[in-house]
């Protein structure tokens, strides 16, 4: 298996950036960001927390929330001004949720997973500068940790950010790197000494897991296997977490990881693919 590479392409000029492209619609993009600022323990938002959210001024704000509400992305419920998701919002993820195979194949892997494990299983897709969970998987019976679809993770001091930027591509770097820009500390130097580590994890292990003690959240354990599906572009992320006095690192080395890997093959053989990390570095 071949070494990750030690350069990467150099960032594009600005010119060459999507925002200068001028296939690039701004505006449509400035309405998914305002979709992709609402999180699950929000009581909605107001258009001023989402120009806060976003960095788009609150003016055009107004102007995308009422285009999305009129269509049936947002509910405006004339509380105090504030949007939640609405019908639209909700047909469209099921429908990308179908038309994506895996997701189906893994619930009953990741669910006996929790089961066994007592941890929140967890599926991450990448989101800008951050990992989006994308859908989880509760033990029975065991109290876990609270978070939600929709919450996101930095890249940098997490299990899960660690196994992407080993999993993905080197043109698939680039592009991260490009997105990241220093979010959390997270520079291309770092990012480089991340991805190596990560890298020999998985082919030492299967699995990865950050270091506990630089860890983004301290109380939070977690162990990740990336996965790569032919419906995607680049990696997804499959982690198991628990408080550290539920999962500690023995656990997650000799017990909670092997069983991650193990059921992230047992999906992988099921749809007929390699390992992700054979693919990346293949």
């Amino acid at each position: 298996m071949i070494e990750p590479q030690e350069t990467r392409p150099m960032s594009a000029p600005k010119s060459d950036r999507l925002e200068d492209d001028r296939r690039f619609a701004t505006t449509l993009a400035r309405g998914l960001s305002v979709l992709r600022a609402f999180r699950p323990s929000d009581d909605g938002l107001g258009n001023a927390e989402i120009s806060e959210r976003t960095g788009i001024p609150k003016a055009t704000v107004s102007r995308l929330t009422f285009t999305l509400q009129s269509l049936g992305y947002l509910n405006h419920a004339h509380r105090h001004d504030r949007y939640r998701p609405g019908p639209a919002l909700l047909a469209l993820g099921n429908v990308a949720a179908s038309s994506i195979s895996f997701v189906e194949l893994s619930n009953s892997i990741m669910q006996r997973l929790a089961d066994e494990t007592g941890t929140l299983a967890l599926l991450l897709v990448r989101d800008g500068k951050k990992l989006l969970i994308a859908k989880t998987w509760r033990p029975r019976n065991v109290s876990s940790l609270w978070l939600e679809v929709g919450h996101r993770v930095p890249v940098n001091n997490s299990s899960s950010g660690h196994a992407m930027l080993a999993a993905v591509t080197d043109d698939g770097f680039a592009r991260m790197m490009d997105d990241i820009d220093g979010d959390r500390g997270l520079g291309e130097e770092r990012a480089r000494e991340v991805r190596r580590d990560a890298y020999s994890q998985l082919i030492a292990k299967g699995y990865v897991i950050a270091d506990p003690t630089d860890y983004f959240a301290p109380h939070i354990h977690a162990v990740a296997v990336p996965f790569q599906s032919r419906d995607l572009s680049e990696p997804v992320v499959f982690t198991c977490g628990a408080l550290p006095a539920d999962l500690t690192q023995e656990r997650m080395r000799e017990e909670v990881g092997p069983k991650l890997t193990e059921g992230v093959r047992e999906l992988e053989n099921l749809m007929g693919l390699p390992s992700a990390i054979v693919r990346r570095s293949g």
